[in-house]
């Protein structure tokens, strides 16, 4: 009787283990897959690009690592992150703009002295 539970314990945790797994490839792939010219490359040796073009048929990449095109298999992507598209950019560009004109605005009141000590 306890070597049958032993055996489903084992079992079940087999189960999880190979799920997990699977999960983990799926992402790694859709990672890959979701690759496109413009997005932010690190590589799993460390180089930090910009991916220039995509050859699904060969299964290479090219990454500009500041003027430098250089060729490297897909599998040695260990992170992608995608391009940003230009309406998130200009909200960003506005809000950091508002910020700036805010601070501008905080800096000319505090220009006289609040105290008639100083």
């Amino acid at each position: 009787m306890n070597f049958i539970i032993l055996i489903i314990l084992f079992g079940g945790m087999m189960w999880f283990m190979q799920r997990n797994q699977k999960k983990a490839a799926n992402k790694r792939q859709e990672q890959l897959n979701s690759m496109a010219p413009g997005s932010e490359i690190v590589t799993i040796g460390g180089l930090h690009g910009i991916l220039s073009s995509v050859d699904n048929e060969k299964g290479t990449i090219e990454l500009d690592a500041e003027g430098v095109i250089l060729t490297f298999d897909r599998s040695a992507v260990k992170s992608v992150k995608p391009v940003e598209s230009a309406a998130t950019s200009d909200a960003l560009d506005g809000v950091i703009s508002d910020a700036k004109t805010d601070v501008i605005e905080v800096t000319e009141k505090s220009a006289t002295p609040d105290s008639p000590f100083e």
